[in-house]
């Protein structure tokens, strides 16, 4: 702990110590760096004041080379909950919450997109073969895209009131999961019926089994219904 709590002193200090502007807070603590590039660097407080019956709000969070990096803050003005947003290259990437007075009211899940490699794999199953699964390379148009389940909630009470799955930006058809669970299923009560049909073939009675046991050294001789000598 005492390592990990210096290491993030030093990156501190080497970031604010390359600061070509900085602020201030109430603490005097610096924020807010740009560093020579103009670049924003480390932790960084916006404010966005009221305007044109928009209400405002205040974010807080770290940047990297002028872009949003990890976990960001979002209130209003007077310090209410808005949002908990999540980032990787400037774009949202992971789970976003987002709040109303009364509580939670939706969750997002983001996928973003490196601007380098915008290609990414993708799962794909088989609706007649479900333990099938292929990959498949794909080109993400775009910066982030909707990527995971997406919940909405009555803030009130908490109860889910809808839910909506994407992958890479395309809305999943629940339907097609049901086929697929329902194939699963129908395919695993056959195979489980064809195990116990064929146990029921290879069973035999008790007394057919003593029968066998008590005569297995003994030659006995069976009528096979021919009549007559050749």
């Amino acid at each position: 702990m005492k390592w990990i709590l210096l290491l993030l002193i030093l990156i501190s200090v080497n970031v604010y110590s390359q600061c070509k502007t900085y602020e201030v807070d109430e603490k005097g603590k610096k924020i807010n760096c740009t560093d020579s590039n103009n670049l924003k660097q480390g932790y960084w407080v916006n404010r966005i004041e009221k305007l044109r019956g928009e209400p405002g709000y205040q974010e807080d969070g770290m940047y990297k080379d002028g872009k949003k990096e990890g976990t960001w803050n979002m209130y209003t003005l007077i310090g209410d909950q808005l949002a908990v947003e999540n980032y990787k290259w400037g774009f949202k990437n992971g789970t976003c919450e987002y709040y109303t007075l009364e509580g939670l009211i939706r969750t997002e899940s983001w996928k973003a997109i490196d601007p380098k490699n915008p290609f990414d794999t993708v799962d794909v199953y088989d609706l007649y073969t479900p333990d099938k699964i292929t990959k498949k390379v794909v080109k993400v148009e775009g910066t982030c895209v909707k990527h995971g389940v997406w919940v909405y909630y009555n803030p009130g009470s908490g109860a889910i009131i809808k839910q909506e799955e994407y992958q890479l930006g395309a809305l999943v058809d629940p339907s097609k999961k049901m086929m697929a669970f329902s194939n699963k299923n129908a395919l695993g009560d056959s195979t489980l019926t064809a195990k116990k049909d064929s146990t029921a073939v290879k069973a035999k009675p008790l007394e057919v089994m003593k029968y066998e046991k008590k005569n297995a050294k003994k030659k006995i001789k069976v009528r096979d219904g021919v009549t007559g000598v050749n």
